[in-house]
């Protein structure tokens, strides 16, 4: 095992100095390894914070400092172990992360006012810290990548509650679901064809690609940025968007083209071996009265054929239902509690309200007639409901619970694998708490292993 990097008192008092004659407005409030953590930094991170929507508390600076030494020791563990990540990653997440935030800020004149900045420069100053969490993040997950866990182990770990402390499981609820959507003709569809051709025209005459993607894309993700979708793979985008976008060379602009989510055009802006940057922009076609006319007929022939048995509900989900996702999984909604658990099993609070709404009232092996609905991305069509089962509020037990339980055993062993990587870690690396942060309680253990 390589030995941890420790900077002797000497070094880092003239390394400090150096930072201090460049930087004489900024000051230094941690030091690990070879890494330091200044007073711009840490401001900058409590900016973001803020600009989540969060109330202003400058206590919270002491857990943002923590974190940030804990990836300052992640990171220096992955400069020994080679563990790296690649830069078309960062770009990616530092577009997404900057569409966030003007998002949140509600538009970019008003994040550049608030961050008394422009969003190039803001983009250039957030990139390093980005690229260290993805590294600090390959680190964390190379660290724990062999955490399993066995039956006996998830026993002892219900066994660990005490009765009285069992948690509280809800009403849970299994629910499929047959999603349609409007399918419209090649004639409803010419309109919005010519509207996006119109454009592409537009370009080809010379006219800005980003600024006709402001004005008139219809993706709320991409349009302010100028359509601009960062750096993507093969695998990231719909096939007909891959197909175009690995085929142009940067600056040409493709062909109208239509895909599961309207109608684009696209301009490839640079090629960087296997992955590309690329903008579009999007027109949505917009469902007609006949169109939904057609979609109702098509559920209301699709229920009665499940009610009179001429074939399953998974069967019709499988062949007619227009959500990806459950499509293949007998129709069934899947939820996620968190990163890395998916169960069908889903809590009362945690349903759609509007389909609530309509299981609440039905018998276990009930199917509902078609429901119009609305999604969150807009569009409008009509669903088939199963209710598959509904499990009363109980006191969690391994019987019915024991997927629940595996899972938290498991985030507890990572946990514990992590804290223990940690500690170690933290005994053989010099770490120095400034004065202004070195009574806070998240940096009490950090501060500690420097005194030894």
């Amino acid at each position: 095992m390589k030995k941890l990097l420790v900077i002797t008192g000497g070094l880092i008092c003239l390394f400090l100095n150096t930072q201090a004659q460049k930087k004489n407005i900024d000051k230094v409030v941690a030091v690990l390894g070879n890494n330091i953590i200044l007073l711009s930094d840490l401001n900058q991170q409590y900016a973001q914070y803020l600009n989540s929507g969060n109330p202003a508390d400058e206590k919270v600076k002491c857990y943002i400092l923590q974190q940030m030494l804990a990836q300052k020791l992640l990171k220096q563990q992955a400069e020994i172990d080679s563990i790296t990540v690649d830069e078309s990653q960062v770009d990616n997440e530092v577009e997404k992360r900057m569409r966030m935030q003007i998002q949140r800020a509600g538009g970019e004149e008003r994040l550049e006012q608030f961050l008394n900045r422009s969003v190039l420069q803001y983009k250039d100053e957030i990139r390093p810290d980005i690229k260290e969490q993805l590294i600090s993040d390959n680190m964390q997950q190379h660290i724990t990548k062999d955490v399993s866990i066995t039956p006996l182990e998830v026993k002892k770990y219900f066994d660990s509650y005490k009765k009285d402390s069992l948690p509280d499981i809800p009403t849970e609820f299994e629910v499929g679901e047959i999603v349609l959507h409007p399918k419209l003709t090649k004639v409803e569809k010419q309109k919005f064809h010519d509207k996006i051709d119109a454009l592409r025209l537009r370009v080809k005459s010379g006219e800005d690609f980003a600024f006709l993607a402001k004005s008139y894309s219809e993706d709320p993700g991409s349009a302010a940025d100028g359509g601009d979708l960062g750096f993507f793979d093969r695998t990231r985008m719909v096939k007909e968007f891959t197909a175009w976008a690995f085929k142009l060379k940067a600056g040409e602009v493709s062909p109208v083209f239509e895909t599961e989510h309207g109608f684009h055009i696209l301009q490839v802006i640079e090629r960087r071996g296997e992955q590309v940057q690329a903008r579009h922009i999007l027109v949505r076609p917009q469902i007609t009265p006949a169109s939904l006319e057609r979609v109702k007929l098509q559920a209301d022939s699709i229920y009665n054929n499940i009610i009179n048995k001429k074939i399953t509900f998974s069967t019709a989900a499988s062949l007619y239902s227009d959500n990806k996702e459950s499509q293949y999984n007998g129709g069934m909604i899947l939820y996620a509690d968190n990163v890395t658990a998916r169960t069908t099993f889903i809590p009362a609070d945690k349903l759609d309200p509007k389909v609530f709404l309509v299981v609440d009232t039905m018998k276990v092996g009930d199917l509902s007639k078609p429901v119009r609905f609305t999604g969150q991305d807009g569009k409008e069509g009509y669903k088939l409901l199963y209710l598959k089962s509904k499990i009363p509020p109980h006191k969690g037990n391994l019987e019915q619970d024991y997927a629940k339980f595996k899972e938290r055993a498991q985030q507890a062993k990572v946990d514990r694998t992590l804290s223990e990587w940690f500690e170690k870690r933290r005994e053989n690396t010099y770490i120095r708490i400034g004065e202004d942060y070195d009574q806070c309680d998240e940096l009490k253990i950090w501060a500690q292993t420097s005194k030894k």
